[in-house]
Protein backbone atom coordinates (compact mmCIF):
# COMPACT_ATOMS: atom_id res chain seq x y z
CA UNK A 1 0.00 0.00 0.00
CA UNK A 2 1.46 3.12 -1.12
CA UNK A 3 1.50 6.50 1.09
CA UNK A 4 -0.91 7.98 -0.59
CA UNK A 5 -3.54 5.66 -0.40
CA UNK A 6 -3.56 5.82 3.33
CA UNK A 7 -5.69 9.18 3.75
CA UNK A 8 -8.37 7.69 1.48
CA UNK A 9 -8.40 4.32 3.50
CA UNK A 10 -8.44 5.67 6.97
CA UNK A 11 -11.51 7.95 5.53
CA UNK A 12 -13.25 4.68 4.68
CA UNK A 13 -12.56 3.05 7.75
CA UNK A 14 -14.24 5.92 9.85
CA UNK A 15 -17.17 6.16 7.37
CA UNK A 16 -17.67 2.39 8.28
CA UNK A 17 -17.63 2.63 12.06
CA UNK A 18 -19.91 5.75 11.85
CA UNK A 19 -22.24 4.13 10.01
CA UNK A 20 -22.23 0.86 12.42
CA UNK A 21 -22.92 3.25 15.73
CA UNK A 22 -25.97 4.87 13.43
CA UNK A 23 -27.19 1.01 12.75
CA UNK A 24 -26.56 0.22 16.47
CA UNK A 25 -28.28 3.25 17.23
CA UNK A 26 -31.54 2.58 15.11
CA UNK A 27 -31.21 -1.23 16.41
CA UNK A 28 -31.18 0.15 20.18
CA UNK A 29 -33.90 2.76 19.67
CA UNK A 30 -36.55 0.15 17.96
CA UNK A 31 -35.51 -2.21 20.78
CA UNK A 32 -36.79 0.05 23.04
CA UNK A 33 -39.73 0.86 21.31
CA UNK A 34 -41.10 -3.05 21.01
CA UNK A 35 -39.86 -3.27 24.53
CA UNK A 36 -42.31 0.01 25.51
CA UNK A 37 -45.42 -1.63 22.91
CA UNK A 38 -44.91 -5.38 24.80
CA UNK A 39 -44.87 -3.58 28.03
CA UNK A 40 -47.88 -1.70 27.28
CA UNK A 41 -49.76 -5.29 25.99
CA UNK A 42 -51.93 -6.39 28.65
CA UNK A 43 -51.34 -10.01 28.71
CA UNK A 44 -54.62 -12.12 30.21
CA UNK A 45 -54.05 -15.47 31.81
CA UNK A 46 -57.03 -18.05 31.11
CA UNK A 47 -57.92 -20.74 32.90
CA UNK A 48 -60.51 -23.26 31.24
CA UNK A 49 -61.91 -26.42 32.09
CA UNK A 50 -62.84 -27.68 27.83
CA UNK A 51 -60.75 -30.23 27.57
CA UNK A 52 -62.33 -31.64 24.01
CA UNK A 53 -62.80 -27.90 22.96
CA UNK A 54 -58.99 -27.02 24.07
CA UNK A 55 -57.96 -26.95 20.30
CA UNK A 56 -60.71 -24.60 19.56
CA UNK A 57 -59.74 -22.52 22.35
CA UNK A 58 -56.38 -21.66 21.20
CA UNK A 59 -57.07 -21.39 17.80
CA UNK A 60 -59.57 -18.70 18.80
CA UNK A 61 -57.23 -17.05 21.28
CA UNK A 62 -54.32 -17.44 18.87
CA UNK A 63 -57.58 -15.20 16.61
CA UNK A 64 -57.70 -12.61 18.90
CA UNK A 65 -54.33 -11.86 19.73
CA UNK A 66 -53.86 -11.63 16.11
CA UNK A 67 -56.59 -8.98 15.40
CA UNK A 68 -55.24 -6.39 17.77
CA UNK A 69 -51.83 -5.33 19.80
CA UNK A 70 -53.82 -4.15 23.18
CA UNK A 71 -54.56 -7.81 24.61
CA UNK A 72 -52.92 -11.12 24.44
CA UNK A 73 -55.16 -13.94 25.88
CA UNK A 74 -53.42 -17.13 26.89
CA UNK A 75 -56.04 -19.96 27.13
CA UNK A 76 -54.53 -23.13 30.16
CA UNK A 77 -56.42 -25.83 30.18
CA UNK A 78 -56.43 -26.49 34.06
CA UNK A 79 -58.35 -29.80 34.95
CA UNK A 80 -62.08 -30.38 35.59
CA UNK A 81 -64.58 -27.65 37.25
CA UNK A 82 -64.07 -29.05 40.05
CA UNK A 83 -60.28 -29.64 40.18
CA UNK A 84 -60.05 -25.66 38.64
CA UNK A 85 -62.16 -24.25 41.50
CA UNK A 86 -60.10 -25.55 44.16
CA UNK A 87 -56.72 -24.11 41.92
CA UNK A 88 -58.77 -20.81 42.01
CA UNK A 89 -59.08 -20.55 45.71
CA UNK A 90 -55.51 -21.31 46.14
CA UNK A 91 -54.66 -19.10 44.23
CA UNK A 92 -57.04 -15.75 45.19
CA UNK A 93 -55.00 -12.62 45.94
CA UNK A 94 -51.70 -13.94 44.69
CA UNK A 95 -49.96 -13.42 41.18
CA UNK A 96 -51.19 -17.10 40.42
CA UNK A 97 -54.78 -16.21 40.04
CA UNK A 98 -55.96 -15.82 36.35
CA UNK A 99 -57.90 -12.54 35.20
CA UNK A 100 -60.15 -14.65 33.26
CA UNK A 101 -61.91 -18.15 34.50
CA UNK A 102 -64.18 -20.49 33.05
CA UNK A 103 -66.32 -20.96 36.21
CA UNK A 104 -68.87 -23.53 36.77
CA UNK A 105 -72.47 -22.48 37.46
CA UNK A 106 -72.82 -23.52 40.94
CA UNK A 107 -69.45 -22.38 41.68
CA UNK A 108 -70.07 -18.40 40.95
CA UNK A 109 -72.69 -17.46 43.52
CA UNK A 110 -70.25 -18.65 46.13
CA UNK A 111 -67.33 -16.41 44.24
CA UNK A 112 -70.02 -13.49 44.39
CA UNK A 113 -70.77 -13.46 48.53
CA UNK A 114 -67.21 -13.60 48.47
CA UNK A 115 -66.32 -10.59 46.69
CA UNK A 116 -64.02 -12.60 44.68
CA UNK A 117 -65.40 -11.64 41.24
CA UNK A 118 -65.36 -8.06 38.89
CA UNK A 119 -68.69 -6.50 38.11
CA UNK A 120 -69.03 -6.13 34.33
CA UNK A 121 -72.16 -4.34 34.76
CA UNK A 122 -70.78 -0.96 32.67
CA UNK A 123 -68.62 -3.05 29.94
CA UNK A 124 -72.40 -5.35 29.48
CA UNK A 125 -74.63 -1.78 29.54
CA UNK A 126 -71.86 -0.54 26.56
CA UNK A 127 -72.75 -3.14 24.07
CA UNK A 128 -74.44 -2.62 21.14
CA UNK A 129 -78.08 -3.11 21.07
CA UNK A 130 -78.44 -5.42 18.41
CA UNK A 131 -76.02 -8.05 20.40
CA UNK A 132 -78.03 -7.74 23.63
CA UNK A 133 -81.01 -8.11 21.36
CA UNK A 134 -79.49 -11.22 20.11
CA UNK A 135 -78.41 -12.88 23.27
CA UNK A 136 -79.90 -15.86 24.63
CA UNK A 137 -81.99 -14.22 27.46
CA UNK A 138 -81.47 -17.38 30.28
CA UNK A 139 -78.09 -17.34 29.67
CA UNK A 140 -77.51 -14.00 29.44
CA UNK A 141 -80.04 -13.03 32.85
CA UNK A 142 -77.66 -15.76 34.68
CA UNK A 143 -75.05 -13.63 34.82
CA UNK A 144 -76.81 -11.00 37.20
CA UNK A 145 -76.59 -10.94 40.76
CA UNK A 146 -78.30 -8.32 42.68
CA UNK A 147 -77.24 -4.99 40.67
CA UNK A 148 -74.26 -6.09 38.85
CA UNK A 149 -73.16 -8.85 36.30
CA UNK A 150 -70.56 -10.82 37.45
CA UNK A 151 -70.55 -13.26 34.55
CA UNK A 152 -71.07 -13.94 30.80
CA UNK A 153 -72.44 -16.82 28.52
CA UNK A 154 -69.66 -19.53 27.43
CA UNK A 155 -70.68 -23.08 27.88
CA UNK A 156 -73.87 -24.21 29.45
CA UNK A 157 -76.17 -27.13 29.15
CA UNK A 158 -79.14 -29.12 29.80
CA UNK A 159 -78.67 -32.77 31.03
CA UNK A 160 -80.49 -35.50 28.38
CA UNK A 161 -80.51 -39.08 28.28
CA UNK A 162 -77.93 -40.91 26.43
CA UNK A 163 -79.21 -44.31 25.05
CA UNK A 164 -77.73 -47.28 23.41
CA UNK A 165 -79.73 -46.91 20.39
CA UNK A 166 -78.45 -49.86 18.32
CA UNK A 167 -79.89 -52.08 21.50
CA UNK A 168 -83.13 -50.18 22.06
CA UNK A 169 -83.42 -50.96 17.99
CA UNK A 170 -82.98 -54.62 18.75
CA UNK A 171 -85.93 -54.68 20.58
CA UNK A 172 -88.54 -52.07 19.35
CA UNK A 173 -87.92 -49.89 22.49
CA UNK A 174 -88.47 -46.13 21.97
CA UNK A 175 -86.71 -43.72 24.37
CA UNK A 176 -89.12 -43.32 27.92
CA UNK A 177 -91.59 -40.53 28.53
CA UNK A 178 -91.56 -41.44 32.07
CA UNK A 179 -89.94 -42.32 35.12
CA UNK A 180 -91.98 -45.19 35.38
CA UNK A 181 -91.73 -46.17 31.59
CA UNK A 182 -87.69 -45.67 33.11
CA UNK A 183 -87.88 -48.33 34.92
CA UNK A 184 -89.81 -50.49 32.72
CA UNK A 185 -87.46 -50.15 30.07
CA UNK A 186 -83.97 -50.12 31.99
CA UNK A 187 -85.83 -53.58 33.45
CA UNK A 188 -86.13 -54.60 29.26
CA UNK A 189 -82.17 -53.92 28.57
CA UNK A 190 -80.82 -55.87 31.27
CA UNK A 191 -79.00 -59.07 30.79
CA UNK A 192 -76.88 -61.15 32.61
CA UNK A 193 -73.72 -58.60 31.19
CA UNK A 194 -75.39 -55.44 30.79
CA UNK A 195 -77.63 -53.23 33.13
CA UNK A 196 -80.38 -50.96 32.01
CA UNK A 197 -78.82 -47.61 33.60
CA UNK A 198 -75.47 -46.24 34.59
CA UNK A 199 -76.61 -44.08 37.44
CA UNK A 200 -74.03 -41.25 38.23
CA UNK A 201 -74.33 -39.85 42.04
CA UNK A 202 -73.88 -36.77 40.41
CA UNK A 203 -76.00 -33.58 42.08
CA UNK A 204 -77.54 -32.26 38.50
CA UNK A 205 -78.48 -35.71 37.34
CA UNK A 206 -80.63 -35.59 40.87
CA UNK A 207 -81.58 -32.16 40.02
CA UNK A 208 -83.24 -32.60 37.03
CA UNK A 209 -84.94 -36.12 38.47
CA UNK A 210 -86.19 -34.11 41.23
CA UNK A 211 -87.46 -30.51 39.04
CA UNK A 212 -89.12 -33.12 36.61
CA UNK A 213 -90.98 -34.55 39.52
CA UNK A 214 -92.46 -30.57 40.33
CA UNK A 215 -90.05 -29.98 43.14
CA UNK A 216 -86.52 -28.26 43.75
CA UNK A 217 -83.93 -28.70 45.89
CA UNK A 218 -83.13 -25.04 47.35
CA UNK A 219 -86.18 -23.44 48.14
CA UNK A 220 -86.40 -19.83 47.06
CA UNK A 221 -85.18 -18.38 50.26
CA UNK A 222 -82.56 -19.87 49.91
CA UNK A 223 -83.22 -23.29 52.37
CA UNK A 224 -82.24 -26.62 51.59
CA UNK A 225 -85.21 -28.95 50.82
CA UNK A 226 -83.10 -32.20 50.14
CA UNK A 227 -85.97 -34.09 52.36
CA UNK A 228 -88.97 -32.57 49.88
CA UNK A 229 -91.15 -35.47 48.64
CA UNK A 230 -89.88 -35.42 45.31
CA UNK A 231 -86.41 -35.91 45.82
CA UNK A 232 -87.43 -38.89 48.61
CA UNK A 233 -89.66 -40.36 45.48
CA UNK A 234 -86.25 -39.52 43.24
CA UNK A 235 -83.63 -41.38 45.69
CA UNK A 236 -86.39 -44.07 46.11
CA UNK A 237 -86.23 -44.84 42.06
CA UNK A 238 -82.68 -45.17 42.18
CA UNK A 239 -82.15 -47.33 44.97
CA UNK A 240 -85.75 -49.74 43.75
CA UNK A 241 -83.17 -50.43 40.48
CA UNK A 242 -80.03 -50.35 42.19
CA UNK A 243 -81.58 -53.39 44.01
CA UNK A 244 -83.48 -55.18 41.07
CA UNK A 245 -79.97 -55.07 39.49
CA UNK A 246 -81.01 -52.95 36.53
CA UNK A 247 -78.65 -50.22 37.24
CA UNK A 248 -75.33 -49.79 37.80
CA UNK A 249 -74.49 -47.16 40.49
CA UNK A 250 -71.68 -44.98 40.58
CA UNK A 251 -70.53 -42.08 42.58
CA UNK A 252 -69.50 -38.86 41.43
CA UNK A 253 -65.77 -39.47 41.54
CA UNK A 254 -66.63 -42.30 39.19
CA UNK A 255 -67.71 -40.28 36.47
CA UNK A 256 -64.81 -41.03 33.73
CA UNK A 257 -65.72 -44.63 34.93
CA UNK A 258 -69.30 -43.89 34.11
CA UNK A 259 -68.34 -43.00 30.35
CA UNK A 260 -66.30 -46.24 29.95
CA UNK A 261 -69.40 -48.65 31.08
CA UNK A 262 -71.41 -46.90 28.34
CA UNK A 263 -68.88 -47.25 25.99
CA UNK A 264 -68.10 -51.03 26.94
CA UNK A 265 -72.30 -51.57 26.91
CA UNK A 266 -72.38 -52.26 31.09
CA UNK A 267 -75.13 -50.07 30.74
CA UNK A 268 -77.40 -49.07 27.80
CA UNK A 269 -78.59 -45.51 29.03
CA UNK A 270 -77.13 -42.83 30.86
CA UNK A 271 -77.72 -39.08 31.96
CA UNK A 272 -75.26 -36.27 31.12
CA UNK A 273 -74.93 -32.75 29.85
CA UNK A 274 -75.58 -32.44 25.82
CA UNK A 275 -71.89 -31.34 26.11
CA UNK A 276 -70.89 -34.85 26.35
CA UNK A 277 -72.33 -35.94 23.26
CA UNK A 278 -69.23 -35.31 21.21
CA UNK A 279 -67.36 -37.97 23.61
CA UNK A 280 -70.10 -40.45 23.64
CA UNK A 281 -69.80 -40.82 20.03
CA UNK A 282 -66.08 -41.07 20.06
CA UNK A 283 -65.86 -44.04 22.80
CA UNK A 284 -68.67 -45.46 21.22
CA UNK A 285 -67.71 -47.23 17.79
CA UNK A 286 -69.52 -50.53 18.63
CA UNK A 287 -72.75 -48.76 18.52
CA UNK A 288 -74.84 -46.32 17.68
CA UNK A 289 -75.19 -43.24 20.50
CA UNK A 290 -78.55 -41.18 20.62
CA UNK A 291 -79.97 -38.63 22.88
CA UNK A 292 -83.26 -38.00 24.15
CA UNK A 293 -85.40 -35.83 26.53
CA UNK A 294 -84.84 -36.95 30.23
CA UNK A 295 -89.05 -38.45 31.06
CA UNK A 296 -90.45 -36.37 33.11
CA UNK A 297 -93.64 -36.83 35.32
CA UNK A 298 -95.33 -33.37 36.39
CA UNK A 299 -92.63 -30.78 34.64
CA UNK A 300 -90.17 -30.40 31.96
CA UNK A 301 -88.11 -27.92 33.90
CA UNK A 302 -84.35 -28.67 33.69
CA UNK A 303 -81.92 -27.23 35.52
CA UNK A 304 -79.46 -24.91 33.45
CA UNK A 305 -76.18 -26.26 33.72
CA UNK A 306 -72.00 -26.05 32.01
CA UNK A 307 -69.98 -22.84 33.30
CA UNK A 308 -70.13 -19.06 32.70
CA UNK A 309 -66.67 -16.55 31.98
CA UNK A 310 -66.14 -14.83 35.25
CA UNK A 311 -63.31 -11.96 35.75
CA UNK A 312 -61.37 -12.37 38.86
CA UNK A 313 -61.91 -8.83 41.12
CA UNK A 314 -57.90 -8.11 41.52
CA UNK A 315 -57.76 -7.65 38.30
CA UNK A 316 -56.76 -4.06 36.66
CA UNK A 317 -59.49 -2.03 34.44
CA UNK A 318 -57.03 -2.33 31.49
CA UNK A 319 -57.37 -6.25 32.07
CA UNK A 320 -60.86 -6.66 32.53
CA UNK A 321 -61.37 -4.44 29.60
CA UNK A 322 -59.22 -6.97 27.73
CA UNK A 323 -61.07 -10.10 28.76
CA UNK A 324 -64.83 -8.62 28.47
CA UNK A 325 -63.29 -7.46 24.34
CA UNK A 326 -62.56 -11.03 23.99
CA UNK A 327 -65.46 -12.43 25.39
CA UNK A 328 -67.11 -10.21 22.43
CA UNK A 329 -64.94 -12.02 19.95
CA UNK A 330 -66.16 -15.51 21.56
CA UNK A 331 -69.89 -13.88 20.94
CA UNK A 332 -69.21 -13.12 16.86
CA UNK A 333 -71.58 -15.31 14.71
CA UNK A 334 -68.40 -17.12 13.36
CA UNK A 335 -67.05 -17.95 16.46
CA UNK A 336 -69.82 -19.22 17.92
CA UNK A 337 -70.96 -21.64 15.21
CA UNK A 338 -67.88 -23.18 15.54
CA UNK A 339 -67.96 -23.36 19.06
CA UNK A 340 -71.06 -24.48 19.59
CA UNK A 341 -70.44 -27.33 16.63
CA UNK A 342 -67.40 -28.45 18.24
CA UNK A 343 -68.93 -28.37 21.96
CA UNK A 344 -72.22 -29.23 21.56
CA UNK A 345 -72.74 -26.15 23.85
CA UNK A 346 -76.51 -24.38 23.96
CA UNK A 347 -75.64 -21.12 21.24
CA UNK A 348 -75.44 -17.81 23.50
CA UNK A 349 -76.56 -16.20 20.21
CA UNK A 350 -80.36 -16.24 19.32
CA UNK A 351 -79.37 -15.82 15.42
CA UNK A 352 -76.58 -18.75 15.95
CA UNK A 353 -79.14 -20.89 16.65
CA UNK A 354 -81.43 -20.28 13.71
CA UNK A 355 -78.14 -20.21 11.82
CA UNK A 356 -77.32 -23.82 12.55
CA UNK A 357 -80.54 -25.40 12.18
CA UNK A 358 -79.07 -27.47 9.23
CA UNK A 359 -76.43 -29.20 11.42
CA UNK A 360 -78.21 -29.76 14.02
CA UNK A 361 -81.36 -31.53 11.58
CA UNK A 362 -78.24 -33.35 10.37
CA UNK A 363 -78.14 -35.35 13.60
CA UNK A 364 -81.20 -34.97 15.74
CA UNK A 365 -79.29 -36.31 19.33
CA UNK A 366 -77.37 -32.49 18.72
CA UNK A 367 -80.68 -30.69 19.13
CA UNK A 368 -82.30 -32.25 22.28
CA UNK A 369 -80.54 -29.19 25.41
CA UNK A 370 -81.55 -26.73 22.75
CA UNK A 371 -85.63 -27.48 22.21
CA UNK A 372 -85.45 -27.89 25.95
CA UNK A 373 -84.20 -24.16 26.83
CA UNK A 374 -87.57 -23.08 26.94
CA UNK A 375 -87.84 -25.20 30.07
CA UNK A 376 -84.59 -24.52 31.75
CA UNK A 377 -84.64 -23.71 35.50
CA UNK A 378 -81.42 -22.39 37.19
CA UNK A 379 -79.77 -24.47 39.28
CA UNK A 380 -79.54 -23.15 42.96
CA UNK A 381 -78.06 -20.08 43.09
CA UNK A 382 -77.01 -20.08 46.81
CA UNK A 383 -73.56 -20.31 47.29
CA UNK A 384 -73.58 -22.42 50.29
CA UNK A 385 -74.94 -25.17 47.61
CA UNK A 386 -71.06 -25.90 46.60
CA UNK A 387 -70.91 -27.30 50.03
CA UNK A 388 -74.35 -28.62 50.39
CA UNK A 389 -74.78 -30.56 46.70
CA UNK A 390 -71.42 -32.67 48.42
CA UNK A 391 -73.83 -33.72 51.39
CA UNK A 392 -76.53 -34.70 48.46
CA UNK A 393 -73.86 -37.03 46.35
CA UNK A 394 -72.71 -39.20 49.58
CA UNK A 395 -76.80 -39.71 50.49
CA UNK A 396 -77.25 -40.69 46.55
CA UNK A 397 -74.04 -42.91 47.05
CA UNK A 398 -75.36 -44.61 50.45
CA UNK A 399 -79.00 -45.42 49.31
CA UNK A 400 -77.66 -47.05 45.89
CA UNK A 401 -74.40 -48.52 46.90
CA UNK A 402 -75.36 -49.07 50.77
CA UNK A 403 -78.89 -49.63 50.47
CA UNK A 404 -79.30 -47.15 53.16
CA UNK A 405 -83.12 -45.58 53.53
CA UNK A 406 -83.21 -42.88 50.78
CA UNK A 407 -85.73 -40.44 53.55
CA UNK A 408 -82.92 -40.99 56.45
CA UNK A 409 -79.94 -40.13 54.23
CA UNK A 410 -81.75 -37.35 52.94
CA UNK A 411 -82.40 -36.40 55.87
CA UNK A 412 -79.36 -36.26 57.26
CA UNK A 413 -77.99 -34.54 54.21
CA UNK A 414 -80.82 -31.89 54.67
CA UNK A 415 -79.21 -31.26 58.46
CA UNK A 416 -75.62 -31.01 57.59
CA UNK A 417 -76.45 -28.69 54.76
CA UNK A 418 -78.48 -26.12 57.67
CA UNK A 419 -76.10 -26.97 59.95
CA UNK A 420 -72.88 -25.68 57.52
CA UNK A 421 -71.13 -22.50 57.77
Amino acid sequence: MSVSETPRRRSWDSVRVVGMIRCLVLLACLGFVQGQAAQAQTVLEFWHSQSPSEDLILRLAEQFNASQTEVRVLPRYNGTYQESAIRLVAALGGDAAPVLFDAEVTVIPRLVEEGALADLSAYAEALPAELLRDLEPRQWEFGVFGAGRYSLPWAMSLPVLYYNASAFAQLGLEPPATWAEFEAVAERLTTRNTRGYIDVAAAFIFEALVTTRGGSLVSPAGEPRFDSPEAVDALSMLQRMSRARTSVPRGFAELDQALVDFARTKGMMAIAAESFFPQGERFSVAFEVAAAPLPQDVSAALPLMGAQLVVLAGSSEAERAGAFAFWEFLMNPEHQSAWVQDSYALPARLSVAAALQEWYAADPGRGVALEGLPNAVYRPRVGAYVVWQGYLQEAIERATKAGADPATVLREAQRRALESP
